[in-house]
């Protein structure tokens, strides 16, 4: 019984003591800058750098369930003053607990050693609220800021008691750090978890490390006090840590970047691991897709007896699409699905009768009607390209962004996006073509990869028909056709708006394009919501198109680049270039010109091509009283390696130099007077 009590009494002052030493900590936690820190104007390894991260540091303690973060920042330019701003998120959720933030302190540091404290109070800002969820602000600025100051604050981010989450280290960020330190001290009852079947099992830390040579990552124990094991604690030490790049046309370098990503698992293999996720995962799915009694009368009503697969799969997917996507407007709060007699979505059957859904709410329907058809169907959940990669060795099904359909039609396996709004049949929207994830198979699970997507499937056709006078101002109209991505992202933007916005976009992307200074409005849309037929919108469009030099007037050779920039401007490259999709784009411009100018030149007509993967033409027809450029573009490929970059950059260079050669047009010369 002493015993007992003597065990329970060290545990307590060892809380007590844990909780004192973080309490002097934070009291101490301000660092005296050195002379050289105060004195300092730029970073070597970053030259121009806006700021740089003098130290970071991040503690997570699950005894006291808090994470503390402190930060200390040298402004060296008038951008870096835009970090005295700052923006700290908190989550609250009615189901799954929340975080605050608290403690907020701050001060400034300028270049003379004299420190200003944050006296101030910091705004509750909404950044986001939705059904069962709602995501905080607290946004502060620190005072008095200039080039030179040394910004130094701290805060604390506390969540629910029984709530437990490993910390994500993510080290590198669009600063120079010079030096970092994380710790983690989990403790026993957060290595408890519930599985699937919420049977409890003790289960390991593991993690993934993406870290440079010369991190000192380690684990250490503390000695035991009383029963049990010590105090295990996890360290990060690092220094000198590069930003995070910044080169045009990046691969989604987030999920690429140095970090730790810890996780509870009682899996020791990545073999193990997804084997078992993944037959729970498929088992899960399953048991929401069914197809239930409502959702195979829904599918028998669709078509006839004598539709083959591919009708059948066309009448289920039209039908799918016309349900509301609420993850393009808003779900509905339980209160107003309970005001209109509707329980708690737990099926397919639910979704159908509800005629709403999520995205992957409405991928898994698609799945059922076709199952309810005689179909094998199954779905796959994807890493969505436009923001990570797929990862095997971090054991997490969180990487599973989306959700899309496969369904085996007369023997071969077809990929359908049917939570992408919108999207055609038989297509995937681009950030889900190309990337990896977990399908279903009969039985279980196992990693799956998406198709690629030809350039045939994502086109934009630009005509533009011009009538131009004596002086270079022209009239007419340009006409844009969408298909495939392109399309679908016009599409989308329009749900997420309305009609009134989506015209100022499609304007404003015009008016980018065109010269400088002309009017464009649109004149009207085609086919906006019809995802199996081009999106094509029509805009008029006046003003000055050529400029003037002596007698000659110079017009753009495609009216539709003059503005472009340099897709490569610089020499070096350090990452793989990565477009977000293949494309055709096919321009036809055509300029009408009165007759008292003649053409005295067009561009000559020329083709590039790259690597059999890519292709640039421009031609030109011509009349006496008129001159039409056709150009064509096709990019057969989406990744390109640091070795290909010197020979991609050539290759648009040329093209982007070839697209600024001008139609020179001068005065016509006078027919001479006949004798009388």
């Amino acid at each position: 019984m002493k015993s007992t009590i003597s065990c329970t009494l060290a545990r307590c002052l060892t809380l007590v003591c844990l909780a004192m030493l973080t309490s002097i900590a934070r009291a101490e936690q301000w660092t005296a800058p050195t002379p050289e820190e105060l004195k300092l104007t730029s970073q070597s390894e970053v030259p121009g750098a806006a700021a740089v991260y003098l130290f970071k540091e991040e503690i997570t303690d699950d005894k006291l369930h808090m994470w503390s973060k402190y930060v200390r920042l040298k402004v060296l330019t008038e951008a870096g003053k835009d970090f005295a701003n700052v923006e700290l998120k908190q989550y609250s959720s009615s189901e799954h607990g929340g975080f605050t933030v608290n403690a907020i302190a701050g001060r400034t540091i300028h270049p003379d050693g004299t420190i200003i404290p944050f006296s101030g109070k910091p705004i509750d800002k909404l950044i986001e609220k939705g059904q069962g969820y709602k995501e905080m602000a607290k946004v502060f600025t620190l005072p008095d800021v200039e080039v030179g100051s040394i910004i130094e604050y701290r805060y604390e981010l506390r969540y629910d008691d029984n709530y437990f989450i490993p910390p994500d280290w993510y080290v590198q960020s669009e600063l120079f750090t010079r030096k970092a330190h994380y710790l983690w001290r989990p403790t026993s009852e957060s290595l408890t978890t519930k599985d699937d079947s919420r049977e409890q099992q003790t289960s390991g830390i593991a993690w993934t490390p993406i870290l440079p040579k010369g991190a000192d990552f380690k684990q250490t124990r503390l000695p035991a006090v009383g029963y049990g094991d010590g105090q295990l604690v996890i360290e990060l030490n690092i220094h000198d840590v590069p930003p995070v790049p910044d080169e045009e046309y990046m691969p989604p370098i987030a999920s690429l970047s140095y970090r730790v990503l810890f996780y509870y698992t009682p899996y020791r293999s990545g073999d193990e691991f997804w084997k078992n996720a993944g037959k729970r995962w498929a088992k899960n799915q399953d048991k929401f897709i069914g197809p239930g009694s409502k959702v195979r009368a829904a599918a028998g009503e669709l078509f006839a007896g004598s539709d083959t697969q591919d009708q059948k799969l066309r009448k289920i997917y039209a039908a799918v699409m016309k349900l509301d996507n609420t993850s393009y407007n808003r779900e509905r709060s339980a209160a107003e699905e309970k005001s209109q007699g509707l329980n708690e979505v737990k099926n397919t059957d639910d979704i159908w009768e509800r005629k709403r859904g999520t995205d992957d709410q409405l991928a898994a329907l698609f799945v059922a009607m076709a199952r309810a058809a005689g179909m094998k169907a199954y779905l796959m959940g994807v890493t969505s390209r436009d923001r990570n990669i797929f990862q095997p060795a971090y054991f997490s099904l969180s990487q599973l962004d989306d959700d899309i359909a496969i369904v085996n039609v007369d023997g071969k396996d077809q990929y359908f996006d049917p939570g992408q709004r919108y999207c055609p049949y038989q297509q995937l929207a681009w950030k889900h073509t190309i990337v990896r994830g977990l399908r279903q198979v009969d039985g279980g699970a196992a990693f799956g990869d998406t198709p690629y997507s030809s350039y045939k499937d994502s086109r934009v056709d630009r005509i533009a028909d011009l009538t131009m006078d004596e002086r270079g101002a022209a009239t007419g109209t340009v006409t844009m056709t969408y298909r495939g991505s392109p399309a679908l992202n016009w599409r989308q933007t329009f749900l997420r708006g309305d009609d009134t916005s989506v015209k100022h976009d499609l304007q404003t992307s015009m008016e980018e394009m065109m010269p400088g200074g002309m009017d464009v409005k649109v004149k009207n849309i085609q086919m906006l919501e019809d995802y199996e037929q081009p999106l094509t919108v029509v805009f008029d469009v006046k003003g000055q198109i050529a400029s003037s030099t002596g007698k000659r007037l110079l017009v753009p050779g495609d009216i539709f680049e003059v503005n472009e920039k340099p897709t490569f401007p610089h020499e070096k490259r350090d990452l793989p270039v990565y477009f977000e999709y293949t494309d055709a784009v096919m321009d036809a411009v055509r300029v009408k010109f009165p007759a008292s100018l003649s053409l005295e030149s067009v561009p000559a007509a020329e083709e590039v091509p790259f690597q059999k993967v890519a292709l640039y033409g421009l031609k030109s027809d011509t009349t006496p009283t008129a001159v039409t450029i056709h150009r064509t573009f096709l990019l057969g490929d989406i990744v390109f390696s640091t070795d290909q970059f010197p020979e991609l950059r050539t290759f648009y260079n040329k093209l982007e130099t070839k697209d600024q050669e001008p139609i020179v047009l001068k005065a016509a010369a006078q027919a001479a007077p006949t004798d009388q």
